[in-house]
């Protein structure tokens, strides 16, 4: 069930109906029209993944009963350590077997040897790499003594499968999600509006911005050999816009829907493409999967402390890790190499932390300065994002020397009779809005508020919402 579908546009107001207005509402009436409302959220993609879902909350669960129970330190980690290691399994089979097979046969070609590999050819189970992260926070927070274990089944089984986050995030932590459905929730007119608002925003980025985007970024990386120098580096602010508008969109939609149920989510994206160099980037994209890798892989590593070439070292990790989470294949890894080598620099120099403040524009050198940062910030990151968009590296490569080598700047039309104007203004549009409004959550409220609502519907429904059902890309990971 997709968030730009009919189908959740008849689901959420069914579910949202009978979550305020079920007979001798409590909190433990909430959570359960919320779990079953998830659960079947989530069997709409397919009905047999949610008892792998069902399998991950139970072993977390009761894991994580039994090692608060423990008082030796060897049973503390043997609960930790098996739910941990199971965990990872299912998500390595399903996630990682094939990827691994076929890179060993083919590192075994390389010395003479021919390998026939076992391929499961296994469907990804959708939002797997999401559920499995919340999971596992728990249990090292309740190893680690951050948190109790939660004994309320109900309550623990709706922090893992809350549908507005199942399947593609935001990560969120039982420090500030379990809290949250612990007690029982009141309507609050002004926070259901506000999240009505930022769903409403999160479709225009979805619909119009990246669906759209998407179609210009295809055509160019899929005809990238007969693609000119312009068309080439059109393709790939395209692309950046078209995973920008995808991926927080969802996020908007996953907030907006959560605030409707009294439910507040973490933030997962601070306009990123506004940052002044590549570290503040990655504090303002997927801010709770990098806050997640920073938390219990970079700091438990030795974060910061140290020499300078055990700080290189755990950078490098925490961004390899963080390109392999994303997929199977190599030009994710690749993507986090070099997302790494722009780290390191700032990381070098004692900078990695200079752009933690807000900042202002007017017209003076130091401005100038700033808005020269960040489109240097952007360009490296549209690069970066190549290797992440292509099929193989061969293909990241080769589209890169073409674009620097072809030096012909002709505009080119594509197969299906649009012209490049039309989505450079509207690229242009909403930059000019996000940058108007990047220090509010959602830029429909405000003065004349029902206007900028009627024009964004009618742009959604007049570019096929329910006609054309897009995947969002992050369901992959």
């Amino acid at each position: 069930m997709f968030f730009n579908s009919l189908q959740f546009a008849y689901f959420l107001p069914v579910v949202f109906l009978a979550y305020w207005f079920i007979p001798n509402k409590s909190k433990t009436s909430q959570n359960i029209v919320l779990t079953v409302a998830s659960y079947y959220f989530y069997s709409c993609w397919d009905w047999r993944f949610m008892f792998l879902l069902l399998f991950s909350t139970l072993l977390v669960y009761f894991s994580g009963l039994k090692l608060e129970e423990s008082k030796a330190e060897f049973s503390r980690k043997f609960w930790l350590w098996m739910t941990v290691i199971i965990s990872l399994a299912f998500l390595g089979i399903f996630k990682y077997y094939d990827f691994f097979a076929v890179s060993f046969a083919e590192l075994a070609s390389g010395f003479g040897l021919h390998l026939d590999p076992l391929l499961l050819k296994l469907i990804l189970p959708v939002g797997i790499s999401f559920y499995t992260f919340h999971g596992l926070s728990y249990i090292i927070d309740i190893y680690f003594k951050r948190i109790e274990a939660e004994k309320n089944f109900i309550d623990y089984f709706l922090f893992v499968s809350y549908f507005p986050l199942l399947v593609a995030g935001p990560i969120e932590r039982a420090t500030h999600l379990l809290p949250q459905l612990k007690v029982k929730r009141e309507f609050d007119f002004e926070k259901a509006k506000e999240g009505i608002y930022q769903i409403i925003w999160g479709l225009v980025k979805k619909v119009v911005v990246a669906d759209t985007c998407a179609m210009y970024a295809n055509a160019v990386f899929d005809n990238y050999n007969s693609m000119n120098s312009l068309s080439l580096v059109l393709g790939a602010v395209y692309f950046a816009f078209q995973i920008y508008g995808d991926f927080s969109g969802y996020s908007d939609i996953a907030l907006g829907t959560s605030k409707l149920f009294g439910i507040d989510l973490l933030k997962n994206f601070d306009f990123p493409y506004f940052s002044r160099d590549i570290a503040e980037f990655w504090r303002k994209w997927h801010i709770s999967l990098t806050t997640w890798f920073r938390d219990y892989i970079y700091i438990p590593l030795g974060g910061s402390r140290g020499s300078k070439l055990f700080q290189i070292r755990n950078v490098f990790i925490i961004f390899l890790v963080s390109g392999f989470w994303h997929g199977a294949n190599w030009t994710f890894i690749a993507w986090g190499l070099i997302n790494a080598l722009y780290f390191i620099p700032l990381l070098v120099l004692n900078r990695s932390r200079n752009n933690l403040e807000a900042f202002k524009i007017s017209f003076n050198l130091e401005s100038l300065r700033i808005l020269f940062n960040i489109l240097i910030t952007f360009t490296i990151t549209c690069l970066a994002w190549i290797f992440f968009r292509a099929k193989t590296i061969h293909d990241a490569i080769a589209y890169i020397q073409r674009m620097v080598t072809d030096l012909h700047f002709a505009p080119q039309y594509f197969s299906f009779e649009r012209y490049n104007y039309e989505i450079i203004i509207m690229i242009l549009l909403f930059v000019m809005v996000e940058w108007n409004n990047r220090y509010k959550i959602e830029p429909l409220s405000g003065k004349y508020s029902w206007l900028k609502v009627s024009l964004s519907i009618m742009a959604i429904v007049a570019l096929g919402i329910f006609t054309d059902y897009k995947n969002f890309i992050y369901f992959q990971f």
